[in-house]
């Protein structure tokens, strides 16, 4: 049986490109691995009165039921005003309430970031591990993965067809299962 990975693009764009490199890598995985792109998309905004008074959506308990079932994750993330895009930081939150039920505690994590720009939403990526230390969700610190002119990299039909970015995502990947294989709790 494979272990599974979840990938969680951190936008909802349709034709973002944090999808897109979701897309990419899932034919990346390693044998006895498959990588699942888990979607943020139909999650409301987080409000601790779902869990108090017994209401929680159901998206909010089938993500935390994807999010439990998966044994790590890559958070693949564009920039919104030098942070987390509202939506990555809103699946966060659902998954780590209520209180005592965080389901991202230990889970080995990676955290890919990307824009059209330089700086590679340098930002983004770093105010996102500030999240996952209080969330027990230990980081892969090498390769860091920033993904500049990300917008340059696809063809027409949204495949990756740039073959530096294609290795050093293959390169980041591997990092990633070595780094899952030495902080895996199972």
């Amino acid at each position: 049986m494979n272990t599974e990975i979840g990938l969680i693009a951190g936008s909802l764009r349709k034709e973002s490109f944090s999808k897109k490199i979701a897309k990419a890598l899932l034919p990346m995985a390693p044998q006895g691995f498959e990588f699942k792109i888990i979607s943020i998309d139909n999650l409301p905004i987080y409000n601790q009165d779902f869990d108090d008074y017994n209401k929680v959506p159901e998206s909010y308990t089938k993500f935390r039921d994807e999010i439990r079932t998966i044994g790590g994750v890559i958070f693949i993330t564009p920039e919104h005003n030098r942070s987390v895009p509202a939506a990555l930081k809103n699946a966060i939150d659902v998954g780590s309430r209520p209180a005592g039920k965080n389901v991202w505690d230990g889970k080995p994590g990676a955290v890919f970031s990307s824009s059209p720009g330089n700086l590679s939403a340098f930002g983004a990526n770093h105010h996102l591990r500030q999240s996952l230390v209080f969330l027990n969700v230990p980081a892969m610190q090498q390769p860091e993965v920033y993904l500049p002119h990300i917008d340059k990299v696809w063809d027409e039909n949204g495949n990756l067809n740039d073959e530096e970015v294609k290795d050093f995502l293959q390169k980041a990947v591997d990092a990633y299962i070595e780094w899952f294989k030495k902080n895996c709790s199972s």
